[in-house]
């Protein structure tokens, strides 16, 4: 039995209990307790506050945990990074008011900043020779320097409208934050050999995640052309159709990928193209 440490609420917590379920691990959410067990895996999981997940996940409270990056930066606790889980994308970065005139970091010299994130700051004005205060803020860090608490913020952006909404301009990016799984780094070797199964389970999931199944009919006398277009897992797979000269072509493409090989497909000749999501990758 390995236990694995969420978000108990909030941003995370949606994102981790679907890729759960999508590596096939039955979490029964209308019996959900601080501590809910697996219907088909050894896994339980264990519901906390996500500024307490790295923590608890380095003392073997919980042997894995999903967690921003954020979070794990901040802390600082001895964990291994076993995967980025490509969902819960931000960043953090410093905002100043939108009406201010920004002049490069030396901005920041002398001035209050109001942040949830002071060790992340701490280290990048250090390596960067910024001399400023900062302040501690537990939530609505965005509202500082309008009630006069600080002169800028160091927070998490997402898309950018709550900085708007306050009056704010983001002016640098600091790290980029996503979900990750961390793991305790004295797991016994049964826990490892779970590990190993979450991981491959969860590989398959997010890998489909990118991926776009494509097949569409092609001429004969463009099939290599197309195989220089399309790279598929291995090789794409080719049919022969019941009219003379033309073929079914299905492949597996990535989706930052797709538009710009649709295009080139059609070029040579390629037509009623179908594309579907995948759920599952195996490789």
């Amino acid at each position: 039995m390995i236990r694995i440490a969420v978000q108990s609420k909030g941003r995370l917590n949606e994102k981790s209990l679907e890729l759960l379920n999508a590596a096939g691990v039955g979490i029964n959410e209308n019996k959900r307790k601080f501590l809910t067990q697996a219907s088909n895996f050894p896994l339980e999981v264990l519901y906390m506050r996500d500024d307490d997940i790295p923590q608890t996940v380095s003392m073997g409270v919980a042997d894995l945990g999903i967690v921003g990056f954020n979070e794990v930066a901040e802390r600082a606790y001895d964990l291994e990074i076993s995967k980025k889980l490509n969902f819960g994308k931000c960043r953090i970065s410093l905002a100043i008011p939108k009406n201010d005139k920004y002049t490069g970091l030396n901005y920041f010299n002398g001035k209050k900043i109001a942040t949830s994130y002071p060790n992340i700051l701490k280290s990048f004005f250090k390596e960067k020779g910024i001399n400023a205060e900062i302040h501690v803020i537990t939530g609505s860090v965005e509202i500082a320097p309008t009630v006069g608490l600080s002169d800028a913020i160091f927070d998490i952006v997402s898309s950018g409208g709550t900085l708007v909404s306050n009056g704010l301009v983001e002016v640098e990016q600091v790290i980029q934050s996503e979900a990750v799984l961390v793991a305790n780094k004295n797991l016994t070797e049964e826990k490892k050999k779970v590990l190993e199964q979450l991981m491959f389970r969860f590989d398959a999931v997010i890998r489909a995640r990118r991926a776009k199944y494509m097949l569409m009919n092609i001429p004969e006398a463009s099939i290599e052309k197309a195989i220089k277009i399309l790279p598929a897992l291995r090789s794409p797979t080719i049919l022969p159709l019941a009219m003379e000269g033309w073929c079914s072509l299905h492949s597996v493409v990535d989706e930052t990928e797709m538009w710009d090989k649709i295009d080139k497909l059609k070029a040579i000749g390629a037509e009623g193209i179908l594309v579907t999501d995948c759920e599952k990758i195996i490789m």
